[in-house]
């Protein structure tokens, strides 16, 4: 099961309390104070697991807590501190704080840690409030409460390449085809019912193996910022690609024209969220080996003559190489501008 999006409740643990004790030994009557120090609480602490790839596991334990500290002992003896709660997420997880409606998180790189949620100090024993005019004092205090706090996560993948296209584009049979990953094909529209992530590898003669991730995002239809469809739900997740594939079938297989698709596509992007044209896009017309493809090609470059189009067909396998090595290309172009402007920027 794939969830990209739950509701959950953290809290550190309390503080444990200081102690109140006194020292009772032979030949020692005025011993004075020895109580312990309470143990701090554990935090609430996010970690980027790139083993973690989507968020079932908290849409059904929604409630998290991380140990409390152990109360201060006689003896000048401290509490324990509380053990931390771990909560490991995926890469491109963005927290929300339910009662701001704000981000307060973001977890991007595998290893990251954030304390979402601070635990609670530990309580002083009475041995901190002796004085020269209060040797005995039966005073300590309470530990601290933790930080708690509902807080919703949204999982945006980090891919290099966002798949997308209209049911039917032949989507999951070109991810099959280039990457590693087995998703569903048949012949029917919404095989695909969440995103699947593929890893693309690519023999550079220069700099040999290269990999690039590749997310492939549920069929679009008209109407789908309405949510409308399935892909809809699943367009935050192209939100981080260096770059931007529109599958079309260019046959024009079910009465449709690809011409038109291609418009419907850019459309629906646009609003959902306008940044997304602004991000490098190349157009892949499948489907060529059905010989009604070549004359609906040239229809679609008269009409669209500034897009990039590449040809291939996922049935033959032609020109699969040469989209992985113009895959390989873009994006690093990509990122070698993203690193260069950082410095800028800042």
């Amino acid at each position: 099961m794939f969830v990209d999006e739950c509701s959950v409740k953290l809290a550190a643990g309390d503080g444990g309390r200081g102690c109140t004790s006194f020292r009772r030994e032979k030949y020692e009557p005025w011993g004075g104070p020895n109580g312990g120090d309470g143990g701090r609480g554990g935090d609430v602490v996010l970690v980027g697991d790139v083993n973690t790839n989507n968020l079932v596991d908290y849409k059904y334990q929604p409630h998290w807590r991380a140990e409390r500290g152990e109360h201060g002992q006689g003896a000048d003896c401290h509490g324990r501190d509380g053990k931390p709660c771990i909560i490991k997420l995926p890469l491109g997880t963005v927290v929300i704080d339910l009662t701001t409606s704000k981000p307060v998180a973001e977890v991007v790189v595998e290893g990251q840690q954030i304390v979402l949620c601070k635990g609670g100090n530990g309580g002083w024993g009475n041995t901190h409030f002796k004085t020269s005019t209060n040797r005995a004092p039966k005073r300590a205090n309470a530990g601290h409460d933790g930080e708690r706090g509902e807080y919703r996560f949204i999982l945006k993948s980090i891919a290099d390449v966002g798949l997308v296209g209209f049911p039917n584009a032949g989507k999951s049979s070109l991810t099959g085809q280039i990457t590693k990953a087995r998703p569903k094909t048949a012949a029917y529209p919404f095989t695909t019912l969440h995103p699947q992530i593929g890893v693309i590898d690519y023999l550079d003669e220069a700099k040999g193996n290269r990999r690039l991730l590749l997310a492939d995002v549920p069929g679009l239809i008209e109407g789908a910022h309405e949510n409308r469809g399935l892909g809809h739900r699943f367009l935050r997740h192209i939100e981080r690609c260096a770059l931007l594939v529109f599958l079309v079938d260019m046959a024009g297989t079910d009465a449709r024209d690809p011409r038109d698709d291609y418009k419907h596509l850019l459309a629906e992007l646009k609003l959902y969220d306008k940044k997304l044209l602004d991000k490098p896009r190349l157009v892949v017309a499948n489907k060529m080996d059905l010989p009604e493809a070549a004359a609906q090609l040239a229809k679609f470059r008269r009409r669209h003559k500034s897009a990039d189009v590449l040809k291939i067909s996922c049935m033959t396998g032609v020109g699969l190489v040469k989209l992985k090595k113009e895959l390989m290309k873009r994006v690093s172009k990509f990122r070698v501008a993203e690193a260069r402007a950082k410095p800028a920027a800042g």
